[in-house]
C-alpha cells in the first residue's frame, strides 16, 4: 500500500522496454532511470524476470519503468521468461522497442511491433550502441547508454508519445460534483481495514472530492443515520464501501443518490456498461460453473477476506446454493484463456493502471466471457444495482 503522498502505481504511466538479449536493453533502462536498476552483463539472458521501478521521469511525471527478459531467450525456462515479457504488453501505456544499431532485422521484433499495433500500444524505437556503430534512423532514435548520447532525447520522445496517446482527463467523482457540494463517504473500520489509515480507493475518492472544491464527510456505518439526519442540506452523492451496501441502502432515503467506491472505479478504470451487463450472469449460475475472482493487488489474506471468502459465500447464496467452482488470481496474474469461466468477478482495480484493466476487459469481451466488478456484483445481489448506477445516468 503506498503512502498518502506517494503516487499509486495504478496512476503512473507504465513504460515497458522490450528487445532481444544483448541489445543493450538493461543498460538503456539504467541510463534512462539514472540508476543501476537492471543487472547488466555481456552474458545473454541476464534479465530473467520483469523488473519494475517507480520514479519521476521528466518531462512526463510519475512513471513505472519495466525492464523485460529478452524475446529470444532459449530453452523451456526461456520460453517462460518470454511469456512473462509478453504479458507486460497488456500492462503498459508506452513501449520502447530496443534494437542493437548494428544487428540485422529480427522476425521476433517484427512480431512484437505487430502485437503492439494490434493492441493499440504506442511505441518508440531506440537503436542502441550508437557510440560503436554509425546510426542514422528515421523510424526511431539512436542512443548510447555508455556516453549518454540522446538519452535526454529518448525521454522527451517517450513523454511526447505518452501524452499524444493519453485519454482525456478521467475523474473518479469530481465530474459529478459542483463547488460547494457535500459528498458523503461511508467507510467501515473493521478487521480488514489497515491500521491507522484508509485504503487506497477511499484515499483517491477523498482527494478527488477536495479537488472539486466540495466538502467531504466521512463516517462509519454505525454513525451514518445520525450524521445524515443532522446535515443542513443533503449530500449530492453518498459513496459506500461495497461490503455494507445493503445496510447503507436501508438507512438512506430512496431519493438520495448512492453508489460505491468500487463502482466509481468501474467507470474510472474500466467500462461501466460492460461491467454492469456482466452482473446479470449472477442470476444464471448453476452447478459446475467456474467463476474467476481476480484482484489487481496482492495482500495478506485475513479472516473474512472479501475476495476469497465473502464473495464466494454471497454468490453461492444468490445462486441458491449452486455448487460453483471458484478460482482466484491476484496482482499481475490473469489467465491467458478465459473460455473455461462462466463469469469473471474483478476488483475495482485501484492498483492496476487503466491500460491493464482495459486489456483484461477486451480479452473477456473477445472471448465472450461476462465480467463484473465487486461493487456492481454486490449491488446486484442486494437488488440495488439500478439505484447505484443512477448518479451516472
Amino acid at each position: 500500500m503506498p503512502s498518502m503522498n506517494e503516487v499509486p502505481s495504478g496512476e503512473r504511466v507504465a513504460i515497458g522496454f522490450f528487445g532481444l538479449r544483448n541489445a543493450g536493453k538493461s543498460s538503456l533502462v539504467n541510463a534512462v532511470t539514472g540508476q543501476n536498476l537492471a543487472l547488466v552483463s555481456d552474458v545473454k539472458g541476464t534479465t530473467t524476470d520483469p523488473v519494475r521501478k517507480s520514479m519521476e521521469l521528466l518531462p512526463l511525471g510519475p512513471v513505472v519503468i519495466i525492464d523485460t527478459p529478452g524475446l529470444d531467450d532459449e530453452g523451456e525456462l526461456g520460453k517462460m521468461r518470454v511469456a512473462k515479457a509478453r504479458e507486460i504488453i497488456a500492462q503498459i501505456d508506452v513501449a520502447v522497442v530496443v534494437r542493437d544499431a548494428a544487428a540485422p532485422a529480427s522476425a521476433l521484433i517484427d512480431d512484437l511491433e505487430k502485437e503492439l499495433q494490434e493492441r493499440g500500444v504506442p511505441y518508440v524505437n531506440a537503436y542502441t550502441k550508437a557510440d560503436l556503430h554509425p546510426c542514422a534512423r528515421k523510424d526511431g532514435i539512436c542512443v548510447s547508454s555508455k556516453t549518454g548520447q540522446n538519452i535526454a532525447g529518448l525521454k522527451e520522445l517517450i513523454a511526447k508519445t505518452a501524452k499524444a496517446n493519453a485519454k482525456e482527463s478521467r475523474h473518479l467523482i469530481a465530474d459529478l460534483l459542483c463547488e460547494g457540494d457535500i459528498a458523503m463517504m461511508v467507510v467501515p473500520i473493521d478487521a480488514a481495514a489497515p491500521k491507522g489509515r484508509i485504503i487506497l480507493p477511499q484515499q483517491q475518492v477523498l482527494r478527488d472530492i477536495l479537488g472539486a472544491h466540495a466538502t467531504a464527510i466521512v463516517c462509519q456505518p454505525e454513525e451514518l443515520a445520525a450524521i445524515y439526519a443532522s446535515l443542513p442540506r443533503k449530500p449530492r452523492i453518498v459513496v459506500t464501501d461495497s461490503q455494507v451496501f445493503g445496510r447503507v441502502d436501508s438507512i438512506l432515503p430512496k431519493e438520495q443518490p448512492l453508489t460505491s467506491f468500487s463502482i466509481l472505479f468501474a467507470r474510472y478504470k474500466g467500462d461501466l456498461a460492460q461491467l454492469a451487463a456482466g452482473a446479470k450472469t449472477l442470476e444464471t449460475l448453476k452447478d459446475g460453473d467456474r467463476v474467476l475472482i481476480s484482484e489487481g493487488c496482492t495482500h495478506h489474506r485475513q479472516c473474512g477476506d472479501i475476495g476469497t471468502e465473502k464473495l464466494p459465500k454471497w454468490i453461492t447464496a444468490f445462486a441458491k446454493g449452486a455448487k460453483i467452482v471458484f478460482e482466484f488470481t491476484s496482482g499481475n496474474e490473469f489467465p491467458q484463456d478465459l473460455a473455461p469461466y462462466r463469469l469473471v468477478v474483478h476488483c475495482g482495480g485501484c492498483m492496476l493502471n487503466a491500460a491493464a484493466m482495459a486489456s483484461r476487459l477486451r480479452q473477456a469481451s473477445a472471448e465472450n466471457v461476462p465480467v463484473v466488478n465487486y461493487g456492481l456484483a454486490i449491488a446486484h445481489m442486494h437488488g440495488i444495482l439500478s439505484r447505484s448506477l443512477e448518479p451516472f445516468a
